[in-house]
């Protein structure tokens, strides 16, 4: 089992947790076996995923801004390199609701099999409907309000704060680039510290994934045994991925318009670095080669890429950002909850700053939509549905990660004068002395 990829694991996870569970079905005592010593399991690993959601959020965040070095970089290069990433992002998960809302994946369910998901897990959409209320009852500028938190300790001790934490990683950031670099140092040297360890606590979840899957797969079956579940799954899939594909092509048509560098010559630069991204599910893993590809076959010169390629592999996941809106809305679907265009709208804007604090590794973007989740008010038992085919689309939406990664180095770049015309190519061996 160890020598195979993670993701072979998870997908052979996914088809034991089926197969057992669709032979403990044909004993009287299966399912009652499956519910008491298997699910646990399951709910141990989505708690674990929870877990980490605050941790990482303080540690990637803090470590990312921080690394502006002084506010002077905000200014011309940062601010066009963060509101083209930013922008970027909103078109991302915008689409990703467009094509959910039309194609309605989760309403392919029966009533019967969301009854039975509703009753499985828990009271989750009555205390979504007593937030509505709330929300109706607030003011226009409500919304502003809860984003400053008047308390740290509190905000972070619930997922459903976590716009107020975002807020107070990004103000901590600040903080840090403003006070002179002697005093920051051992800062932020705590926090790259602490980012690393978070970083290894998640590849230690992420081993679990296999067995977590199993279980979650597994009770699945057992709850909610009709294939027409599994059938919307497979359109689920679908939405996103042609989400992704028509990101990819507002990439290369961004591109285009304004750099006048045409699809062809950005696909076949970008290439290796996509496949790379797509085998190893990294953007962080992915960085050397990106860099490589920007700045010898797509002309962007080194002091444009050197900065905007690293920040944006922090705070630039516009694939990972419109898999969150796809899924957050096929969940609410399959629970049968009819999220109006206000909830919508929130789900723009936590899956936008939720993105910043992503970590650049495998895994991140599931723990991510535990935040979009739970700000919405969506069950977040309901990744039970989506875990076991999340790894193929992590690798999907790492490859528009980076690709969104490399365009905005060139828009950043042609707009500074930073862009050659003709890309300086080296080879392997351009230093050999014969």
């Amino acid at each position: 089992m160890k020598k195979l990829a993670l993701h072979w694991q998870i997908l052979l996870g996914m088809a034991l947790g089926v197969v057992f569970a669709l032979i403990m079905t044909n004993f009287s005592w299966g399912a009652d076996f499956i519910e008491d010593w298997i699910k646990p399991f399951g709910t141990i690993f989505i708690n674990a995923l929870k877990l980490i959601a605050v941790p990482l959020i303080l540690a990637s965040l803090i470590k990312g801004v921080s690394e502006l070095k002084d506010i002077s970089q905000l200014s011309k290069m940062g601010f066009r390199t963060i509101g083209t990433y930013i922008f970027t992002t909103i078109i991302a998960v915008s689409i990703g609701l467009v094509v959910v809302n039309l194609v309605k994946p989760g309403s392919t369910i029966t009533e019967e099999t969301r009854a039975e998901l509703v009753e499985s897990y828990g009271g989750d959409a009555e205390l979504k409907r007593q937030d509505a209320e709330k929300q109706k009852e607030a003011g226009p500028l409500q919304a502003l309000v809860d984003i400053v938190p008047s308390n740290i300790v509190g905000a972070a001790g619930s997922n459903a704060n976590m716009l107020q934490v975002i807020f107070f990683a990004i103000f901590f950031g600040i903080g840090l680039i403003l006070i002179p670099e002697e005093q920051a140092e051992p800062v932020k040297k705590f926090f790259d510290g602490f980012n690393e360890v978070i970083l290894k606590m998640i590849d230690i979840i992420m081993l679990t994934a296999p067995f977590g899957v199993f279980a979650l797969l597994a009770a699945l079956v057992v709850e909610a045994p009709s294939a027409d579940l599994f059938a919307a799954l497979g359109m689920y899939a679908l939405c996103v991925i042609g989400g992704l594909l028509l990101m990819i092509g507002i990439y290369t048509l961004l591109v285009w318009v304004f750099t006048k560098k045409t699809p062809a010559f950005f696909i076949n630069g970008i290439s290796p670095a996509q496949l790379l991204a797509f085998s190893t599910s990294s953007s962080a893993a992915t960085l050397p080669v990106t860099m490589e590809r920007v700045e010898e076959h797509l002309g962007v010169e080194k002091e444009v890429s050197s900065f905007v390629l690293p920040i944006g592999a922090t705070i630039n996941m516009d694939g990972t950002s419109l898999y969150q809106a796809v899924a957050a809305v096929f969940i609410a679907q399959a629970f049968g909850m009819d999220l109006d265009f206000g909830t919508q709208l929130g789900i723009i804007a936590t899956a936008t700053l939720a993105s910043i604090g992503s970590a650049a590794v495998p895994g991140a973007g599931m723990v991510m939509l535990v935040i979009v989740l739970a700000q919405a008010g969506i069950p977040e038992a309901g990744l039970a549905l989506i875990f076991a085919i999340d790894r193929p689309l992590d690798m999907c939406r790492t490859t528009v990660n980076v690709t969104g990664d490399a365009s905005v180095s060139m828009l950043v770049a042609k707009s500074v004068g930073k862009l050659r015309e003709v890309p300086l190519v080296k080879n392997w061996n351009d230093n050999y002395k014969k």
